[in-house]
């Protein structure tokens, strides 16, 4: 064991590991190769007269396009970078732009023009290169004919509320949007596609990361209406939404690009960084620290607050002296009934710090791998058995908090915030249990 930290900081020091393990900009690097005029990509080559279109659209865009232009820059013929509020850097040749996320804005609808303009300006000969990573469903928001994007933002927040996950919410917003669910690869001309993705979707969904502007969705209308029915959503939606829908469900509008459709045959991809990837490196910088461990998957799903409840349980049945780690990955979601602030890592923290009232030995992190929580500035929480011991000497109620959504607010008072900033990736999240060595 290395002297001197305690569970918190040996849980950072995993989670930290987990990061640089799957950095967007490096990640993008390792894939990329030239030797004077012959380009690779993911150990293809280029054409050595090939000039490249480069659209990076994501969370994790301004990293995977500066490691682009680091290594491929004079090639480049045009481009364009899409991230989130605060999670730009300077690049020198792809004009970069700030959007709204997780709920589009006027700039999404514009970069969205923008992206579908760039595409459709590369020629034939052209390289497309497209690097996605998770957010890019938001950054690059524009309406599908006859809805406008304020429909398409107020359907965004209403599902979010709702407690839809990620599959459910990108079976709709495809349906919605003019360049998700494959429908980005019909404005391209350009015969050769390279897509290289960072997974921030169970089971890394390629139709799902993003909404697959480049792959083919197996969802239906019918589906995305059957989403909206499982929120119990419907009536909060906006009228021509539903309508919308349900004219795509009736067959009235045309479906989207599915697997196997010809526009979608010049798309080559590469996954660059996943969760498990995050969790591997997670759980060797824990056997570093002498810890032996243990690998959940992607167990995160469902309601934040029974996610915590859960590893609360599993820490509370925890029998051994040794040092242990786990490590658990995924999403949850938070089905808002209150006003208060917070996320979805700081709520399963906070449900989790109820489970593990007299606990002992256990300190959990439940943290994003993007370093934003909601609309916090957190990343997400540590929880342990002394939690609402802190708690309860200011004054806080960890249960009522709870209640009214405000893990943000409870964690900030109580000391349990942590905070990354931007972190050059989005892998979705991790949950962390520490267990120190002892009798019991």
């Amino acid at each position: 064991m290395s002297a001197g930290l305690d569970s918190r900081a040996r849980l950072e020091r995993c989670f930290r590991a987990a990061l640089t393990a799957v950095d967007a900009g490096a990640a993008v690097t390792r894939v990329l190769a030239r030797d004077g005029p012959r380009l690779r990509i993911a150990g293809a080559a280029l054409p050595e007269t090939a000039r490249l279109v480069v659209l990076a659209a994501g969370k994790a865009a301004a990293p995977m396009a500066a490691a682009v232009e680091n290594i491929f820059g004079d090639r480049i013929l045009a481009g364009l970078a899409v991230t989130k509020d605060g999670h730009g850097a300077a690049l020198r040749r792809i004009p970069l732009r700030e959007a709204a996320h997780p709920v589009p804005d006027a700039r999404s609808e514009s970069a969205a023009r923008a992206a579908m303009a760039l595409v459709a300006s590369a020629e034939p000969d052209d390289v497309l290169l497209v690097l996605l990573s998770g957010g890019a469903s938001s950054l690059l928001a524009c309406p599908a004919p006859g809805l406008t994007l304020a429909e398409l933002a107020e359907t965004t927040q209403v599902l979010l509320s709702a407690g839809a996950d990620i599959a459910e919410l990108n079976s709709v917003r495809k349906h919605l949007g003019a360049l998700a669910g494959g429908r980005l690869a019909q404005h391209a001309r350009s015969r050769r596609i390279e897509l290289l993705v960072v997974s921030d979707v169970p089971g890394d969904r390629l139709d799902v990361i993003g909404s697959g502007p480049l792959c083919g969705d197996p969802s239906r209308y019918a589906d995305a209406l059957a989403a909206v029915e499982r929120c119990s959503a419907r009536t909060a939606l906006p009228a021509r939404v539903v309508a919308h829908l349900e004219a795509g469900a009736a067959g009235r509008i045309a479906e989207t690009p599915k697997p196997g459709d010809p526009a979608l045959a010049r798309v080559r991809v590469q996954l660059l960084a996943s969760n498990a990837m995050a969790r591997a490196a997670a759980l060797a910088a824990a056997r570093a620290q002498g810890a032996r461990t243990c690998d959940l998957g992607e167990v995160l799903r469902g309601e934040a607050r029974w996610a915590g409840a859960r590893l609360a349980a599993l820490a509370r049945a925890l029998r051994g002296g040794e040092a242990l780690c786990i490590v658990a990955g995924g999403e949850t979601t938070v089905r808002v009934r209150g006003g208060g602030t917070g996320g979805r890592n700081q709520e399963l923290a906070l449900s989790a710090a109820l489970g593990l009232a007299g606990a002992g030995r256990v300190t959990l992190l439940a943290a994003g791998t993007d370093g934003s929580d909601g609309t916090t500035h957190a990343a997400g929480a540590f929880a342990d058995a002394a939690t609402l011991v802190r708690a309860r000497r200011l004054g806080l109620d960890a249960t009522a908090a709870l209640e009214r959504n405000d893990s943000g607010g409870f964690f900030a008072a109580e000391g349990g915030v942590f905070v990354t900033g931007p972190t050059r990736t989005n892998v979705m999240d991790l949950a962390l249990l520490w267990r120190e060595p002892g009798p019991g």
